[in-house]
């Protein structure tokens, strides 16, 4: 797993940087994303960022891409909406 965060001032670039990241999984909080790891999605996600996103940055602007271990990710502690995303539900 990875968590995407970010800080991009610009508000029509932060919205294409976060529909960017809606296509590879979930919003945690505002700026913040959880995204299903590989290889692949993290290529993707780079080369996006380096060709389309890196050239308007200013100063100001940041993009943090913290890798998370499956034996991390099974210790995270998740509370609220998260906590109810990751239980299994069984319909009848």
């Amino acid at each position: 797993m990875l968590i995407v965060a970010y800080d991009i001032h610009d508000t029509k670039l932060r919205t294409k940087f976060s529909k960017l990241l809606k296509k590879f999984w979930r919003m945690l909080q505002y700026s913040v994303y959880e995204i299903k790891n590989s290889e692949r999605i993290l290529k993707i996600l780079k080369t996006e960022i380096e060709l389309t996103f890196a050239p308007k940055f200013s100063w100001a602007d940041s993009i943090l891409i913290i890798p998370v271990s499956r034996a991390n990710s099974e210790k995270m502690i998740r509370y609220g909406q998260p906590a109810l995303e990751e239980k299994e539900i069984l319909f009848l």
